[in-house]
């Protein structure tokens, strides 16, 4: 069957965007394009043209998640998949696709509501990366930005959802307090995509968090002194995750929802890789701050 392959762009809507700038410039070092007053903020990580959009408006939501194909090829079988399995999926015209940066663009909701992209042919920029402090840079390229965890209220309808039309696949579950969540890759990153019943204050359809793999350590440990230097509220402390073995801190951005921050996550060989379920998502550390 047809796949994606990889996480490849995420759109906020947001209500505050100079609320953003200290988590965005002096703690995770991105690059913002230039851009004219009142315009949509693009960010980039890495080689790409751009990974994140932030929108300005009257509301903090997540605007669309964007995953990436391999070939055209790819994304044609990949829409005619959707087609036939009755997902509402259209093209995007090119105004969309000149903002996203990409060649190819299609667009449907999941069974949540929100708002899924897939396409090929994101824009290599000719331009390198300058990061806004002094890092070593993301793990990116053929594993992708990192990974998002949104909430469901249907878990077991939304994973069927993202498997059968998608292509993803499963990695492992963690059931403890209230949440039951289920992992899933489309790489070797050990998870591009996790899947919650609601709680923790994320809603059906709601991002709970996106996470971004530093490539140094010392990037993560001088970003958990830089928040809190600068104020920034952690959700949770340096840890290092069960599962994927992720060594990272949440911290709360001004729209609510969480960004982790991490180096080191384990990597998948789906020929030998044995699925387990945990009963915790922590080795040690990622101890949850009182708000």
């Amino acid at each position: 069957m047809a796949s994606v392959t990889r996480l490849g762009y995420i759109g906020l809507n947001v209500i505050d965007l100079a609320a953003w700038e200290p988590i965005l410039f002096q703690v995770l070092g991105l690059e913002a394009r230039a851009r004219a007053p009142g315009a949509p903020l693009q960010l980039r990580m890495d080689e790409r043209h751009h990974r994140f959009t932030l929108y300005p408006g009257k509301t903090d939501s997540l605007a669309y998640v964007g995953w990436e194909v391999d070939t055209r090829d790819d994304f044609f079988a990949l829409y005619d998949q959707l087609k036939r399995n009755g997902v509402n999926v259209v093209l995007a015209d090119g105004a969309t696709r000149r903002e996203r940066a990409v060649m190819e663009l299609m667009q449907f909701l999941d069974p949540d509501g929100a708002r899924q992209e897939v396409f090929f042919g994101g824009v290599e920029d000719n331009a390198p990366f300058r990061p806004s402090r002094a890092i070593s840079g993301y793990r990116t390229g053929e594993q992708g930005l990192g990974h998002v965890l949104l909430a469901a209220a249907n878990p077991e309808a939304s994973i069927a959802f993202y498997r059968d039309n998608l292509g993803f696949r499963l990695s492992d579950y963690i059931h403890w307090d209230d949440a039951q969540a289920t992992f899933l890759h489309c790489n070797a990153r050990h998870h591009s995509l996790a899947l919650m019943n609601p709680c923790f204050g994320s809603g059906p359809g709601e991002l709970n968090h996106f996470m971004v793999q530093a490539k140094s350590i010392d990037d993560v440990g001088r970003g958990y002194d830089l928040v809190q230097q600068l104020g920034i509220p952690l959700i949770l402390t340096l840890g290092k995750h069960t599962n994927d073995q992720m060594t990272s801190f949440y911290m709360i951005t001004p729209a609510g929802f969480a960004i982790e921050y991490g180096y080191g996550g384990r990597e998948i060989d789906d020929s030998d890789w044995e699925v387990k379920f945990y009963n915790a998502p922590k080795i040690w550390g990622h101890n949850l701050v009182p708000r």
